[in-house]
């Protein structure tokens, strides 16, 4: 299926894909999509078993949305791995889209997102502390339909 022929009235009806907190990361974010500059994401194995969700699977589909709820695009998964936080390499690290020319700055950011106030809100926990082992959800996508 292509942009073009994706059914407006099937928006509705897929999961939302939800980066960061709302706030001006989540902008970032939400814009570097847009603008085709962040095609991977990472998120923490332990979220989604919190949460009781499935992992993303190549194939499926999610709708992107903003800072204001507001739905903006259409993303495709296109690749799934699972791997431990010290196996991140460079070309995930780059395709985040976040100016990363390391995997050490990378990490930086992403560990301090991981200990941040919000996500230990979210993972409903006093404390975390992300090392070596912990295992990452490494999400490639592509945007089917924009829509805005």
């Amino acid at each position: 299926m292509t942009s073009e022929d994706f059914p407006t009235r099937e928006v509705a009806k897929l999961p939302r894909a939800a980066f960061a907190f709302p706030g001006p990361l989540r902008d970032r974010l939400v814009e570097a999509i847009l603008n085709g500059t962040k095609t991977s994401t990472t998120s923490l194995k332990l979220q989604y078993e919190i949460d009781n969700e499935p992992l993303p699977v190549v194939g499926g589909r999610a709708v992107l949305i903003d800072s204001g709820e507001q739905p903006v695009a259409v993303l495709e998964t296109t690749s799934v791995r699972i791997v431990p936080l010290a196996e991140v390499d460079l070309t995930h690290a780059r395709d985040e889209g976040e100016g990363y020319q390391t995997v050490a700055q990378w990490r930086t950011a992403h560990e301090q997102f991981f200990h941040s106030v919000q996500m230990l809100s979210a993972l409903q926990l006093p404390e975390f502390t992300a090392d070596d082992t912990t295992e990452v959800v490494l999400e490639r996508f592509r945007v089917v339909k924009r829509l805005l």
